[in-house]
């Protein structure tokens, strides 16, 4: 196998790649023993006849398609491996010559990795976070600590009141028409959560359990269903029961119970070091997020589209195996937000330009500085990600391919030039920046399950 690149413009490269005409035989027979069972020849069984009548009866081209597959998938991961260039795209295939006897030969299209022509990245301006802890946000947190320990109450002898929890059923009409997702049975519902539009909640307080009655409301004039917008709904509920939170006492007993301290002020102190490692985190981070787009500013590189694409398209995929996760689907949450797959794909594109920026300049400022990776440093990256996988990390690293272990290389060397902007830039008051997140898209809520409720979550 022969490859062969030209340079093209705005760090673009066209790879011509030549397979021998053995290799292409062969994958031309693994495509006809791939394939046979589903021609028929009159005379044969299916999967008998053989490969020259085949060729014979329909043209040698029947099995082009799935051999060219077969082979433009080895040639090309030979030739990356034999070319010298960083390649940052997926490749754009033309088939140039394809005809039994002869080489096989085909271009590939790809992005190359950018050259970062590096601004001053050492006294970067940042803005200084204040990360102290008051007194009050350790009693909210305190707070919700004792929320999280309280146990429910049911209660017989009252009416609602706010914060109780309840169990209903509702059926909603318009106009006395039922509508899609206005009914359900055995609903839990914390009053005062402004789970639900409008004053559904407040509509409840008062009533006493196994009281039935209705409650009207209107759907905002924003709300995501269009056919709801500002319709005024009647729901006929019915209060099955209500429960309250009893919530244990703040004193040394709390402690001693709900965490690993004594006393009520260990527990305190430990969580105003908890807070403040946190504050110290987003503090770091924020300065981090910071200084790179300080850096990027000052710098220029030219970043093929192609690159772009490549990694708007992982970004598309990342976000629709995480909402995979949450039992969605990318299909639904366009639907829901009304999106198409381009305006997606658009916000998908300018969030890669960030990411790739960013790695860029890291990378940059790794070479400048000649921040390299040690073994024991990779090493102790693959014991991460193994804990995390449940795996033994000698297994895990023996999974590996090279190239895997040059990007956890790469993250290292990347970690490290962050960490040295962070440490050399300056702290300034005044304004922040908001730290990009990397889906582009997560900042938009997911749809709740039930169809008239207000706040949607992610």
């Amino acid at each position: 196998m022969s490859v062969q690149v030209e340079k093209l413009e705005h760090n673009m490269a066209k790879l011509t790649i030549e397979a021998p005409a053995e290799d292409l035989e062969k994958s031309i027979q693994k495509a006809y023993q791939k394939l046979k069972g589903r021609i028929n020849i009159p005379g044969f069984r299916k999967g008998k006849a053989p490969r020259q009548l085949i060729e014979k009866m329909y043209g040698p081209e029947v099995f082009y398609e799935d051999a060219a597959n077969d082979l433009i998938y080895q040639a090309y991961a030979s030739a990356l491996d034999e070319t010298e260039e960083e390649i940052v795209s997926r490749p754009k295939i033309s088939v140039t010559q394809l005809e039994k006897g002869k080489p096989f030969i085909f271009t590939a299209e790809v992005a190359l990795k950018p050259e970062v022509e590096l601004g001053k990245y050492k006294g970067v301006k940042v803005t200084k976070t204040d990360t102290s802890v008051s007194d009050s946000e350790v009693e909210e947190e305190l707070k919700r600590e004792q929320k999280r320990n309280g146990r429910q109450v049911e209660v017989t002898d009252r009416p609602v009141k706010m914060d109780d929890i309840v169990n209903i059923d509702y059926a909603g009409t318009i106009e006395g028409v039922p509508f899609e997702g206005g009914t359900a049975q055995g609903h839990r519902l914390t009053i005062g959560s402004h789970q639900f539009i409008d004053n559904f909640e407040d509509q409840i307080v008062g009533k006493q359990a196994g009281e039935e009655f209705d409650v009207t409301v209107t759907f905002p004039e924003d709300y995501h269903a269009e056919d709801l917008q500002g319709e005024e709904a009647v729901f006929h509920v019915k209060l099955n029961t209500i429960w309250e939170m009893q919530l244990p006492e703040l004193d040394d007993q709390f402690a001693e119970d709900y965490s690993e301290y004594s006393t009520l002020e260990e527990y305190r102190d430990a969580i105003r070091e908890r807070i403040g490692k946190g504050k110290e985190n987003e503090a770091k981070a924020k300065k981090e997020d910071e200084a790179i787009k300080a850096i990027v500013a000052d710098s220029n590189m030219d970043i093929p589209d192609a690159m772009i694409e490549t990694e708007a398209e992982r970004l598309f995929e990342q976000s629709d195996r995480r909402f995979g996760q949450q039992g969605l689907s990318m299909e639904q949450y366009m639907n829901y937000t009304g999106m198409t797959k381009d305006m997606v794909m658009d916000q998908m594109k300018a969030q890669a330009r960030i990411n790739i920026e960013s790695r860029l300049v890291l990378q940059a400022v790794a070479k400048a500085e000649d921040l390299q990776a040690s073994d024991e440093e990779v090493d102790e990256e693959i014991g991460k990600l193994a804990e995390a996988y449940r795996m033994e990390a000698d297994q895990l690293k023996d999974a590996m391919g090279d190239e895997e272990l040059k990007e956890i290389r790469r993250d290292v060397e990347m970690r490290k030039a962050a960490d040295l902007v962070v440490a050399e830039s300056k702290e300034t008051e005044g304004g922040s920046a908001s730290k990009s997140d990397e889906s582009g898209i997560e900042k938009k809520a997911a749809p709740k399950k039930k169809l008239f409720n207000k706040k949607d979550e992610s």
